[in-house]
């Protein structure tokens, strides 16, 4: 018995009503959806910025896809190794137009929280914004760092 992909887009599709429908616990699915969209239900993280992180000795780099924002619209929060992401966008008509069509939304909010594998030394991070992609070096706290030790 073999289901049909129009099977799977109608759970999905109930699944992310469900997911909708409960508001600020949507957060709870996030790290579970898969990083593609199917074609009307099951879509990729919607609100939330994807987010590449690396590994270095000394730092972290982390980088987040926020297109069409601005320093100004991005707050980003740092204690110990939990780091928060949020902001906001408010998308208008230009001047002398009137709405036709607003897939991208009227004002659009994202929080995305993040515990990081090491404790990061939040005095000496780094922030640039280019392209739409949000890069922060994080250096790790001094009690973080690898420490080799050599065997006599």
């Amino acid at each position: 018995m073999s289901a049909r992909w129009n099977d799977f887009d109608q759970i999905f599709s109930a699944m992310d009503l469900l997911r909708n429908r409960m508001g600020m616990a949507n957060r709870l699915f996030s790290d579970f959806e898969p990083p593609w969209g199917l074609s009307s239900g099951w879509s990729a993280v919607s609100n939330l910025p994807r987010t590449n992180l690396y590994d270095a000795d000394d730092h972290l780099l982390l980088k987040a896809a926020v297109p069409g924002l601005g320093k100004d619209e991005i707050n980003i929060k740092i204690q110990g190794n939990y780091l928060e992401i949020s902001g906001s966008r408010q998308e208008k008509a230009p001047e002398g137009y009137a709405a036709h069509r607003l897939e991208r939304g009227g004002e659009t909010f994202f929080s995305r929280s993040l515990t990081l594998p090491a404790e990061i030394d939040s005095s000496k991070v780094e922030a640039k914004l280019k392209d739409g992609i949000l890069t922060l070096r994080l250096p790790k706290a001094k009690s973080a760092k690898i420490k080799r030790i050599t065997i006599s």
